[in-house]
């Protein structure tokens, strides 16, 4: 008798602990209901690292979410879906990049406001983009073109 008991508290706590992290990994993801917001979409060349739930940024300071990154087929660029908070105008001019915050950090999504007195409009595109860039990349390049800055004096 004493064993089963013994079972159903540790099952208990397992399960307990499993709807905890199944919490934490909807909400990490994005999958939570937010708030008041409206929709903008952004298309890049490369989204490498941005997935739903990922941050939106204005001068370092969370401003939103991406909601939703898809292929548009037609012209093979990817397709971002962003919720930006109410209250946060975003002149219509604005550029949006996918940066990134260092070498081990994560990637967010940087808009960067123009200087137009419009505002977007829930469901505009920003049209200025920058995707990714790949650090493998730039590093394979840095690696091979190393010796092509010599001046050939000895």
């Amino acid at each position: 008798m004493r064993e089963s008991r013994s079972e159903v508290a540790v099952g208990a706590a397992v399960l307990i602990a499993a709807v905890a992290f199944l919490a934490y990994g909807l909400q990490a993801a994005g999958l939570r209901s937010a708030g008041g917001g409206y929709e903008v979409t952004a298309s890049f060349r490369s989204v490498e690292g941005v997935n739903p739930g990922t941050d939106v940024r204005m001068s370092g300071v969370s401003i939103g979410q991406v909601a939703d990154v898809q292929l548009d087929l037609t012209n093979f660029r990817a397709v971002t879906r962003m919720v930006i908070r109410d209250g946060i105008p975003l002149p219509d001019d604005s550029s949006a990049v996918v940066a990134s915050e260092g070498l081990l950090g994560g990637t967010f999504v940087e808009i960067m406001p123009g200087g137009s007195m419009d505002n977007l409009v829930p469901g505009a595109e920003i049209i200025d983009t920058q995707g990714a860039v790949s650090l493998l990349n730039l590093l394979t390049q840095f690696v091979a073109g190393g010796g092509s800055t010599d001046t050939g004096s000895p």
